[in-house]
């Protein structure tokens, strides 16, 4: 079975660093922030194994970008699969306009 090495990018950590800050502190929910983040993290982890099983955004230009969205609960984890390493570029909050997100970050 292959296996793949998992990166995280600087964007991807601080995203996941505010939403443990705001569930923890905004939400005074420090115990639920703690297993949110947990549960964030292992999915990440398990992309090593079968990385594909996730699909391709299907807007543009994320598809052809070769894009991955995974849902985490209410959390959208975006990555790129090449070769032999996945790389999470951004975790988003699933209820803003993810696509819009992404692009303004990625193409402004």
């Amino acid at each position: 079975m292959k296996s793949y090495a998992v990166q995280i990018t600087e964007e991807a950590l601080s995203d996941m660093e505010a939403l443990y800050s705001y569930i923890a502190v905004r939400l005074k929910a420090p115990e639920n922030a703690m297993k949110q983040y947990n549960r964030i993290a292992d999915a990440i982890v398990s992309l090593k194994q079968f990385p594909d099983r996730f699909a391709c955004v299907e807007l543009e230009p994320e598809y052809s970008m070769g894009i991955h969205r995974m849902l985490v609960d209410h959390f959208v984890v975006f990555y790129v699969i090449d070769n032999d390493t996945v790389t999470v570029t951004d975790v988003l909050y699933g209820a803003s306009d993810t696509h819009y997100r992404w692009k303004e970050r990625h193409l402004s």
